[in-house]
């Protein structure tokens, strides 16, 4: 079934299931702080299937896409649906979500975003804005280059949105840290200025990327 599925839903998996360990490994450097969805702490188990999920789309998530694309099934896709649903869904539950899922609802104030691109791709650009939020730029490297070969948007062109709308971005940030959010999730105290100086940040390291690879 999968394997003749829209590539698109796919690929919207991928982005969703690159941020689960990042996620995790925030929400359990946050301590007290962070809470995974049933109100505890991320347990050792589930970072372990956090950061195994990432392992397998780091390494087949490409070769995947491509078995899909010719309709075949293949060892690398097997193990790419399997991190896509049951590492990425237990890794996430039990350890927590944090700035990318946050700036996934932010993304969502924008009509032509929320309408026009899929839950993952949506969270793949949270995820570059998380990154560039915690200074972590060896990371945001390695999730460029993922991004880059499986087709998920690294930059606000990429997720419909005008990187040069002020407001528009001013608006995302707001929602993104509105009181409750998993944003809150970071071992930092986290503000809409802090999250659209990310975004911003992000979306311009993503355009540098795209343009060197041009």
């Amino acid at each position: 079934m999968v394997a003749r599925s829209p590539k698109r839903m796919l690929v919207g998996g991928l982005g969703d299931c690159i941020a689960t360990w990042y996620e995790a490994r925030s929400v359990a450097e946050a301590g007290e702080r962070g809470r995974n969805f049933f109100g505890g702490m991320p347990s050792a188990t589930s970072l372990a299937l956090a950061r195994l999920s990432r392992d397998a789309l780091l390494a087949d998530g490409a070769a995947a896409v491509a078995a899909l694309e010719a309709r075949s099934v293949t060892p690398a896709l097997e193990r790419v649906v399997e991190a896509n649903t049951l590492l990425s869904g237990l890794g996430f539950e039990s350890s927590g979500v944090c700035v990318a899922h946050a700036c996934h609802n932010g993304l969502c104030v924008s009509p032509a975003c929320s309408a026009n691109h899929t839950h993952g791709e949506r969270v793949a650009f949270g995820l570059c804005a998380q990154l560039a939020l915690e200074g972590k730029t060896d990371d945001l490297e390695v999730v460029h280059r993922f991004c880059h070969s499986v087709g998920l948007p690294i930059t606000l062109k990429g997720v419909s949105i005008d990187a040069g709308d002020d407001d528009l971005v001013r608006r995302v940030a707001e929602r993104t840290v509105k009181p409750g959010e998993t944003s809150h999730n970071e071992p930092f105290a986290v503000d809409a200025v802090m999250v659209a100086d990310a975004i911003r940040a992000a979306d311009r390291m993503g355009v540098r990327f795209e343009e060197a690879r041009a």
